[in-house]
């Protein structure tokens, strides 16, 4: 059997890293690298850490509008297809290559395979919700990393092919963490960015959604990062570059450090060692979950709504406010057993074992002092509320969550609601009651 796996971009790379190594024993895979991510940091790089097998095809699209650099990856793919005339082909995430590959194959009347099927922000104005969207309803077989994406399709009238396999990025994480620790060259990450572990933040801004405002929009952010106690250190996206430099020379930003894209393993390190994340990603957002360090969601709306059940990615009641005050647990929590149906052997896991780990950590006591604003807040930090940045701050909060606003809406009150009292919140806040 033949698989043609298609890939462009980082999240694709560091899944593909433990599926690989799964197929490599039961079939012939061949690796297409759509060019989608074309900065070598941003892509060889991962090959070589992750000891993912060279591509067979390296189709060199690079940047460009959507329309474009799909229509471009989609003739390209094609001619691969029908040169190699694969079994099966395989696709990851939401990206313009999973759309474009999956599109390809369908046309041909290839079988396509869609890892992490079934994710859902409800946000069509998202380009990734558009081809996460459209790749499900294409694909043969669905392999969902949780129960809620396969109730997600079961909602859009798709059952057949379905199942929930666990989150291979788990698999990536509890794998790669321990050989970057075991690596003294990716632990000199933490001195080469100037930081200390567990005395910085860290930070990315890569959606349209966020940084396209322009430097406006990225002013807004980094007027927040600007108030916080310890450094903000930022792994800068090549598109964004110019917007974060631009903000920081026209405003004299001192608290922020802008680092170029490091690899998968440096950026595992970063974000364990992270007192804090704040990210725009969804990939960084479940790594600092499954790390169990604090971590606040610069998005109005996350696919991956598993990760607000307990708290964890966006509960500003253990996160900062204007002094240092960093959480701790008096206690450690209970392990949690592993649960759910494994992607690859022994390993994979689904959410849930790690929801629960979050659940139990909620019950014991946390040692910390937030500020006096912050309490009457539902302990929302005091330099994240809109009213703390002049009354049009970057994020709004609901019931002790913060969200970031959208940047077509008008400032509110502050509780997701605009001045008529009118809920603003997206439809996923509101359908797990934040």
């Amino acid at each position: 059997m033949k698989i043609l796996t298609v890939v462009g971009a980082r999240p694709q790379f560091i899944k593909a890293s433990v599926v690989s190594a799964a197929l490599k024993p039961l079939c012939e895979e061949l690796i297409v690298h759509t060019g989608q991510h074309y900065d070598q940091n941003m892509s060889d790089i991962f090959f070589e850490e992750l000891g993912i097998p060279r591509p067979a095809y390296q189709l060199g699209v690079g940047s460009g509008s959507h329309g474009r650099q799909t229509g471009e990856m989609l003739i390209r793919v094609e001619e691969v297809i029908q040169r190699e005339k694969p079994d099966i082909l395989l696709v990851y995430g939401d990206t313009n290559s999973t759309l474009a590959g999956a599109l390809a194959a369908s046309k041909l009347h290839i079988p396509v395979a869609h890892v992490e099927a079934g994710l859902r922000s409800y946000n069509m104005r998202m380009p990734e919700e558009q081809n996460r969207v459209l790749t499900d309803h294409i694909s043969t077989w669905l392999f969902c990393p949780t129960e809620t994406a396969r109730e997600n399709l079961k909602k859009e009238g798709i059952e057949k092919g379905v199942s929930v396999t666990g989150d291979v990025m788990l698999d990536s994480v509890l794998h790669f963490l321990e050989v970057a620790r075991a690596n003294p060259e990716k632990r000199k990450i933490y001195e080469e960015a100037g930081v200390e572990p567990k005395r910085y933040r860290l930070a990315t801004l890569h959606r349209a959604e966020t940084t396209d405002g322009g430097v406006e929009a990225v002013t807004r952010i980094f007027r927040a990062f600007e108030q916080l106690p310890d450094p903000v250190l930022i792994p800068i996206h090549p598109r964004t570059r110019a917007l974060a430099e631009e903000s920081i020379r026209e405003n004299g930003f001192s608290n922020i450090r802008l680092i170029a894209p490091v690899g998968y393993l440096e950026m595992l390190l970063l974000t364990s060692g992270a007192c804090q994340v704040l990210t725009d990603s969804g990939g960084l957002q479940k790594e600092a979950y499954f790390m169990e360090v604090p971590c606040i969601t610069l998005r109005s709306e996350t696919e991956w709504v598993e990760t607000l059940h307990g708290g964890w990615p966006i509960s500003p009641r253990r996160t900062f406010c204007r002094r240092r005050c960093t959480p701790r647990l008096t206690r450690r929590p209970a392990a949690a057993s592993p649960s759910g149906t494994a992607t690859l052997p022994n390993r994979s896991r689904t959410f849930s074992a790690a929801r629960e780990k979050r659940r139990q950590a909620d019950e014991h006591s946390l040692d910390q002092s937030l500020c006096g604003k912050c309490a009457p807040r539902h302990g929302i930090p005091a330099v994240f509320h809109g009213e703390a940045l002049g009354g049009d701050g970057p994020f709004r909060h609901h019931r002790g969550q913060l969200f970031l606003a959208s940047a077509h809406e008008k400032p509110g009150n502050g509780r997701g609601e605009d001045e008529g009292g009118a809920d603003r919140r997206h439809p996923v806040f509101r359908s797990v009651g934040i």
